[in-house]
């Protein structure tokens, strides 16, 4: 458990296996999603039943045991599993948190699927299909970009991930949304953790009730909680402040001047993936014109793509794993953009953690079963108005550090990021672009 650094709800689930605030195997993180399909598969296809009970304990062994993983990962994946519906099971994962949960389900099935996330970019050169709000967050807007306006369509069972569900109400919500545009009868809701109340629950039956739906819940686990304390207010406490010593990383506290950056951008080294080329817009009034990648998941997949995606995940984590040169290292996923980096970190080979950076402020504390004991902050490089967090990463936990950006953003906006990531402690950092700006737009400040 750890403290948020929000009036709305003040608590936080740290999540052992999500790989966001804590350094997980990254195979640990892509199991727990391929946990979570083969709970489906068992849902829809109920014959499964014997063979997916067996998958599940390979599962639950590889999720409890890290050195298991990587075997148990495989094992699910070899099964190739796939849906023989009429039309695709819909996978959608929420921002940022589950991108990578999602599109670790999603990626289980070899056919039969698409898979979607929700963004909290706003991209003015297209229209979203779907827009709802996350009520208890401190970034509320959820959007959704499918290049292929049918995305949506059809009455097959659409599939919610989440990391977890407290109270169901971002559920809802985007259940309400999809059902004016997209109406169908069955929503499936998949989350690592399941904390809603009777009541909670009472407002999924009304609202199946209400609008003639079936809505089926999985999770990994589920329980229930009790709330006590007041949230925590004062914002100038917590992580990244130097000026509370107490509570921050002592790795905050000055930067390490013996730190270097290498600088690599995929895109001039032939990188074979595929592009969007649609800028976005920050709040302050940034316009990035930089490509997104078409596969992300942001754009929306289908189970086609996934092979080509592979092939180029495997090729670029060939060419990153040449600039290792150390034991010890953290690759870094940035926001949303996980599951790619994340799919990376599994063919580095071993000794090589993985985890993100967030938008979620949290209180650091350093005591035993806290969830986070340190914590460096800085202004996004896409929305200066939106703070960044790295999270438990302690000097000399690592021998080098690959941070992974699907964009590159202008270079005095990079700064705050560089400068955090001098505070880590770690004497060697690899910052990776998969897209770059024109050298028109970085101004002849870049490499």
């Amino acid at each position: 458990m750890a403290a948020r650094v929000n009036k709305k709800r003040s608590f936080l689930f740290v999540s052992k296996v999500l790989g966001k605030h804590i350094p997980v195997n990254p195979y640990t993180s892509l199991l727990s999603g391929a946990a979570l399909a083969i709970l489906l598969y068992k849902e829809l296809v109920p014959q499964s039943g014997q063979q997916m009970d067996k998958l599940i304990r390979e599962a639950v062994r590889g999720l409890l045991d890290s050195n298991y993983a990587k075997e148990a990962y495989e094992k699910l994946m070899d099964e190739r599993l796939s849906f023989a519906f009429p039309e695709p099971i819909k996978f959608v994962g929420f921002a940022e948190t589950a991108t990578a949960l999602g599109h670790s389900m999603y990626r289980l099935f070899d056919d039969g699927a698409t898979y979607i996330h929700t963004t909290r970019e706003d991209i003015p050169g297209l229209r979203p299909i779907i827009r709802f709000e996350e009520e208890h967050s401190h970034a509320v807007d959820h959007r959704c970009y499918a290049l292929n306006e049918d995305a949506f369509a059809g009455d097959g069972p659409i599939v919610l991930v989440d990391d977890e569900i407290t109270t169901g109400k971002t559920t809802l919500n985007i259940i309400r949304d999809i059902q004016e545009h997209f109406p169908r009868k069955k929503y499936v809701i998949a989350s690592l953790l399941d904390w809603r109340t009777v009541s909670d629950e009472q407002a999924f039956a009304d609202l199946e009730a209400e609008l003639g739906i079936r809505i089926t819940p999985l999770s990994l686990l589920k329980g229930k909680i009790e709330i006590q304390g007041a949230p925590i207010l004062d914002h100038t406490e917590y992580a990244g402040q130097t000026g509370n010593a107490e509570h921050a990383a002592t790795s905050t506290v000055e930067i390490n001047k013996d730190f270097s950056v290498d600088d690599h951008c995929l895109e001039k080294d032939a990188s074979a993936f595929e592009r969007v080329s649609h800028s976005s817009l920050s709040t302050d009034g940034y316009a990035n014109t930089t490509p997104y990648l078409k596969y992300t998941g942001r754009f929306g997949l289908q189970s086609a793509d996934n092979s080509a995606l592979d092939a180029e995940i495997t090729r670029t984590a060939e060419r990153l794993n040449q600039l290792r040169s150390g034991q010890r290292t953290l690759v870094m996923g940035t926001g949303e953009f996980m599951y790619i980096p994340m799919r990376i970190a599994a063919e580095l080979g071993p000794d090589v953690y993985y985890q993100s950076t967030t938008r979620s402020p949290v209180y650091p504390h350093r005591e035993e079963e806290y969830g986070v004991a340190c914590g460096v902050t800085y202004p996004s490089p896409e929305d200066s108005t939106v703070g960044n967090f790295i999270y438990n990463v302690e000097p000399g936990q690592y021998d080098e550090i690959f941070v992974l950006l699907e964009r590159e953003s202008d270079p005095e906006r990079m700064k705050p990021m560089l400068d955090a990531l001098s505070c880590l402690g770690c004497d060697k950092v690899h910052v990776v672009y998969f897209n770059s700006l024109t050298k028109q737009e970085s101004k002849g400040a870049r490499i």
